[in-house]
């Protein structure tokens, strides 16, 4: 039996382009041998795509792995399938903090499965998440203008932490940090 309190979720969600990747990679170089730990997202995109180091899987070894019961949490998005691997929920468990670069559409999901969670919002100005989708380069103007639509007509739930992520990069990151070393 485990004396031990369940470790808090933090699950980070925002736009693209606001900068979620950039900010959980600085806040994972600093939390190095901590009692947080960085679930990697196991993503139907490949690995070379850029943005986050996530595993790739392909659509039928996604389908595979979510029927066998893998998955924590899995959802899809804009044509893809995301999960968070099952070992998530032993880590919190045994009392760690796990941080999660989740999505805006699984956070009910997420609520649901996980009674620790704590959602992280991430933004970013329209022009800044303009620009930033544009320099990535994977999607065209269209869906650029749908995702900016999409990230105007969201309203962070009321018990997010919020981090502005306009500025320099290590800025976020440290606001991330402070957050999640509760600094």
């Amino acid at each position: 039996m485990n004396d031990k309190t369940p470790g808090t979720l933090w699950f980070v969600i925002g736009p693209s382009g606001a900068g979620k990747d950039t900010l959980i990679a600085l806040a994972r170089e600093r939390l190095q041998g901590s009692d947080t730990l960085f679930a990697h997202r196991y993503i139907t995109r490949p690995a070379d795509a850029g943005g986050e180091n996530h595993v790739a899987l392909s659509n039928a070894e996604f389908c595979a792995r979510e029927c066998r019961g893998s998955f924590a949490l899995a959802w899809r998005r804009n044509g893809l399938a995301y999960g968070v691997g099952a070992e998530v929920c032993d880590w919190l468990e045994k009392g760690l903090d796990v941080v999660v670069n989740g999505s805006r559409a699984a956070l009910p999901a997420a609520r649901a499965h996980f009674a620790t969670l704590v959602p992280v919002f991430v933004t970013a100005s329209p022009d800044v998440l303009a620009e930033r989708l544009a320099k990535r380069g994977r999607e065209d103007e269209v869906a650029i203008t749908k995702r900016l639509a999409e990230a105007g007509a969201f309203t962070p739930p009321c018990d997010a932490r919020v981090i502005a992520n306009d500025g320099a990069p290590e800025a976020g990151g440290a606001a991330l940090f402070a957050l999640l070393s509760r600094g």
